[in-house]
């Protein structure tokens, strides 16, 4: 279990795990039982969390010892923890289950040929993963610890070097987009406070006319500050907001169209290329209290 979970005020219990020769992945069932201020930190590994059920909406980060103690930015579905950093994790009562890793910093050195340094800049963009490559090796380790396989250790170590590479390249992309190709703060919670609105996606020309800027700088600095296009972005909120409908016992008939699907078939479908899983099987796995994959 990650050296983090010892600072938790909160029953964590294991419900599988797997140990590679680099890497350890668990996946873990969390119940806070009152609001708290954690520290997740490892000197020799990465840290990596996927949210199987949906984040809380009040989970926030702070690298304090970066930053300053006032500084908490929004975790999302996916974040990281670079070694030898160490990340003040606040939050609200919830129960969470969650994709939990350590992947040796050696091993993702070994993996580029180089050190890996993390600025301020790159720090920030660790708290919000939206690279589709990494979620996608994330998925496919989570299956893999809840069944394993035939030579089932070999494969983590494969998984293991490729997320190492991902991680490279993500640290590396960061380097190359400098802050000044992102959007800034204030336009990115414009962009929120419009998706907000509805899920059906306003045209790009509205919301580079919010930002005051061309249709160009807003695609190419959106990407750059989420890691994603706009499209993927809304997608995903859509789905984590399908999740909270469901587990709030919502039909899927009624979700599909408050979600701005045409019918419940096309949701449903879009639930599954997601999620990995129907809607109903989605409810009924919550009903019975296993944890879920995004």
């Amino acid at each position: 279990m990650p050296e983090a979970f010892e600072e938790y005020p909160v029953s964590i219990e294991v419900d599988a795990e797997l140990h590679g020769s680099q890497m350890k992945a668990q996946i873990v069932r969390l119940d806070l039982s009152a609001p708290t201020t954690s520290v997740l930190a490892n000197d020799n590994a990465y840290i990596i969390d996927m949210c199987l059920t949906p984040r809380p909406l009040k989970a926030r980060g702070n690298y304090r010892d970066q930053w300053g103690p006032h500084r908490f930015e929004k975790l999302g579905d996916i974040y990281f923890v670079p070694p030898g950093e160490a990340l003040h994790v606040r939050g609200d009562v919830v129960r969470q289950s969650a994709l939990m890793c350590e992947l040796s910093a050696d091993a993702v050195h070994e993996q580029i040929g180089t050190t890996l340094s993390w600025s301020q800049q790159k720090l920030a963009a660790t708290l919000d993963i939206g690279s589709a490559r990494i979620r996608a090796l994330l998925l496919r380790l989570t299956d893999e610890v809840r069944h394993p396989g035939v030579a089932s250790r070999r494969m983590i170590d494969l998984l293991s070097r490729e997320l190492a590479i991902e991680i490279g390249r993500f640290c590396l992309d960061q380097s190359e987009n400098p802050l000044t190709g992102g959007l800034s703060g204030w336009r990115l919670r414009l962009i929120d406070e419009r998706l907000s609105e509805s899920f059906d996606p306003p045209p790009l020309q509205q919301l580079a006319q919010i930002c005051g800027l061309s249709v160009r700088q807003l695609t190419r600095g959106f990407r750059v500050s989420r890691g994603c296009s706009i499209g993927d972005y809304l997608e995903q909120r859509r789905m984590e907001h399908a999740k909270r409908l469901l587990m709030q016992g919502e039909a899927v008939k009624g979700v599909a169209f408050t979600l701005g699907f045409r019918s419940p078939s096309s949701f449903t479908f879009a639930f599954r290329r997601a999620v990995g899983m129907s809607p109903t099987q989605f409810r009924q796995r919550q009903a019975r209290g296993i944890e879920v994959v995004r």
